[in-house]
């Protein structure tokens, strides 16, 4: 049963948002996101500040960035920077549509924010996304971001959807290659594979918000209708879950993706990691814009700040 006040949530949605079209060239798509993204989004809090950056990758590519910053922080607050990777399918999202997230994060944590604008689908396919946010991982960790000045301490990994995708990529990725610095990992309503696990992906199916059938179009936009995929693009295919940072996996009742955080936990703990699983009841896919009047979004959002400070360094 949905939560009264998100069932007033989506009904506000639909009023704004048909919803994803993949029948609409995506310059389309976009438009219509970003626009039902800025009619949610409220001013930023008032001790926020921001600061915008542009990072030219390996490949000669610009990245946009976006730091977040609390510059009311007191002593005994936490010290450390959280990298955000928005959701959207891989195809929609941007530094702007998800400020009702980054924004609160930096507030309610005192950490440094980082969003990242990495290339989208269809136009950059699979591991392009990947790639872009990896390199950015790496350039934090090496002190190579174009900010004047980034908190020093703990580096985590967090986002939505399929930027929940990209961070837990990036944490494997970097535990192949034995880069270490990564100190907590932040996943919300994630998908973890090329297709949602069971029974979520048929008892919601037909989810509000999400539907596997907006699930697939999504994943065929990113990696292609047929496999092979990149094989470290897929967190949920990866032969190893051992040596992870510690990890946080939000799931909602409402959403085809809710068992990907279910089984990616079991995998993590069954390999002797440190993972936790939150289950939103009556919450679904994409909620966080509902932060003001939800109270579960309330504390969907509590228990990730949270997470993130308890893994932060302290002053």
């Amino acid at each position: 049963m949905l939560e009264p006040e998100i069932a007033a949530f989506i009904e506000r949605t639909a009023a704004i948002y048909a919803g994803h079209s993949t029948s609409l060239p995506p310059s389309e798509q976009r438009t219509i996101y970003e626009r039902y993204a800025a009619a949610l989004t409220p001013p930023l809090p008032a001790d926020v500040t921001t600061e915008d950056a542009v990072f030219r990758a390996r490949a000669g590519h610009l990245i946009k960035l976006r730091l977040y910053r609390n510059r009311r922080k007191a002593s005994g607050t936490p010290v450390g920077t959280v990298l955000y990777f928005h959701g959207g399918g891989f195809v929609l999202g941007s530094l702007d549509s998800h400020e009702i997230v980054t924004a609160r994060i930096a507030a309610d944590t005192g950490l440094d924010v980082i969003a990242v604008d990495y290339r989208l689908a269809p136009e950059h396919r699979a591991p392009a996304a990947h790639d872009d946010c990896l390199e950015i991982t790496l350039a934090v960790l090496l002190g190579q971001l174009p900010f004047d000045s980034l908190s020093r301490g703990a580096l985590q990994l967090a986002g939505d959807s399929a930027g929940a995708t990209l961070a837990a990529s990036v944490a494997m990725r970097l535990r192949d290659d034995d880069i270490q610095g990564v100190r907590g990992l932040a996943l919300v309503y994630p998908m973890l594979g090329t297709d949602p696990q069971m029974p979520a992906r048929e008892s919601e199916a037909h989810a509000p918000m999400l539907t596997l059938a907006n699930v697939h179009a999504f994943r065929d936009l990113y990696w292609g209708e047929q496999p092979p995929y990149p094989a470290w693009t897929i967190p949920l295919d990866a032969a190893r879950f051992d040596r992870l940072p510690p990890t946080l996996a939000v799931g909602v009742e409402h959403d085809p993706l809710r068992d990907d955080a279910r089984v990616f936990v079991e995998r993590v703990n069954a390999a002797d990691g440190q993972a936790r699983l939150w289950i939103g009841t009556g919450l679904v896919h994409g909620c966080w814009r509902a932060l003001e009047s939800s109270p579960g979004v309330k504390a969907m959002h509590h228990t990730v700040c949270q997470f993130l400070i308890e893994h932060s360094d302290m002053q």
